[in-house]
């Protein structure tokens, strides 16, 4: 994939089901990026705007509802979109937040067929998402368990509707890396635990019980990041977490990330997210919720 690609690290901890963001908007300015989540993309009042998913490039409508599999790139651009009245909801959640078993089951099995679609990004049918849209958009309105039964519920009405489409070409690769490794996985919860204290590569490599060298080669060809690379996304994830979630200065935010001071951690937050932390924080003048 191309440098101009961002990878996002999302806000979302393994202890949350979903995030809902909900915003009007002017413009369309997100550079074209990627995540591990899915992402479902309601868009109203978006037409003329440009549509990025994977190799698929499309002027979108007046409405538009997209659900996005994991690390495929996707983006909205301005394009001939007039409108300073865009409205943009935006839910994400864990590519496991069902397991396998649970997909496996035939009350699961549309849903199950759905994600898989989502590999190439989906988009749904005008007369569904008018049929949809009010439960996306109330949706926050909800909370606790309540909120996870609607959300699975508006997933299932989804994956049973007429008419949707797949937008990425199949040959077209997402899945950048192959982490599947015990010892990589072992490496991410030790820094995701630990992330907010100074943390060493030898440390690191002990918890993988590997040497130093070979682990950061080992790294590097699983993850395409370098060891420091990784743990500073995580702290920058942890970092959005809280310019989101908490009214704590971006000091203290730094601190608690682990970062040992702030103009490093204005830097390595620029450089991951192509915004300062003010900005980043700045920008979510609309509802997010975690559930």
């Amino acid at each position: 994939m191309s440098n101009n690609i961002i990878r996002e690290i999302t806000p979302l901890t393994q202890n949350d089901c979903f995030t809902l963001f909900s915003r009007k908007k002017k413009k369309f300015d997100f550079p074209l990026h990627y995540h591990e989540e899915f992402e479902l993309n309601l868009i109203i009042n978006g037409s003329g705007a440009k549509r990025i998913v994977g190799d698929h490039i499309e002027v979108i409508d007046d409405l538009e509802l997209v659900l996005v599999g994991p690390n495929l790139c996707h983006a909205w651009f301005d394009h001939e979109n007039k409108s300073d009245d865009i409205m943009e909801i935006t839910i994400q959640f864990h590519k496991d937040l069902f397991d396998d078993s649970l997909l496996r089951k035939n009350q699961l099995s549309f849903i199950r067929n759905m994600f898989d679609q989502a590999k190439k990004g989906i988009l749904f049918a005008n007369d569904t998402i008018e049929r949809l849209k009010s439960r996306i958009m109330s949706l926050d309105k909800k909370q606790g368990f309540d909120s996870v039964l609607e959300l699975i519920s508006i997933l299932h009405d989804l994956s049973i509707s007429r008419n949707f489409k797949t937008l990425s070409d199949s040959s077209f690769s997402n899945e950048q890396f192959n982490y599947n490794s015990r010892r990589i996985e072992k490496a991410f919860e030790y820094m995701n635990m630990h992330y907010g204290k100074q943390i060493t590569l030898s440390e690191v490599a002990k918890i993988a019980n590997m040497p130093e060298t070979s682990f950061s080669r080992f790294m590097k060809k699983r993850t395409g990041n370098t060891f420091i690379d990784s743990l500073n996304e995580i702290r920058i994830g942890h970092s959005s977490r809280m310019l989101i979630d908490t009214t704590h200065t971006i000091g203290e935010i730094a601190y608690k990330c682990g970062f040992n001071n702030i103009s490093n951690f204005n830097r390595t937050f620029k450089k991951k997210k192509d915004c300062t932390p003010k900005d980043f924080r700045e920008s979510f003048t609309g509802t997010r919720i975690f559930i």
